[in-house]
């Protein structure tokens, strides 16, 4: 599975990071598939910028964010956060969708919960 996640660099104790799209596999700072922009949380205000329009595309193929770069994505404002999150809430819900039809026979539509 595809991640947006954080990539640390920078100098030891003066981290800044790049949003990058990797298999969620990989390691931290190992391959990745896509650049999609940079964090420096070291500024004031924290610097972010990222490629809206390439996280558009990467959450249309199935990418989800780390808990980390959805934050990101929430701080940067109303513009950004219709056009990201917008998409990434249209692909968990179609893959919820979908995972439930799968699972379903027909024969017995009740659930319980305890």
């Amino acid at each position: 599975m595809l991640r947006m996640r954080l990539r640390r660099v920078g100098a030891k104790n003066q981290p800044s990071y790049r949003i990058v799209v990797a298999d969620s596999r990989a390691a931290r700072d190992g391959a990745f598939v896509d650049y999609l922009g940079h964090y420096n949380p070291r500024t004031e205000p924290p610097t972010v910028v990222i490629d809206e329009e390439k996280a558009r595309k990467w959450l249309s193929v199935g990418a989800k964010p780390s808990d980390a770069v959805q934050r990101i994505i929430d701080k940067m404002g109303p513009p950004a956060v219709e056009a990201v999150t917008a998409e990434a809430v249209t692909e968990s819900e179609s893959e919820g969708d979908a995972n439930s039809d799968e699972g379903s026979n027909g024969a017995d539509d009740t659930e319980t919960t305890s």
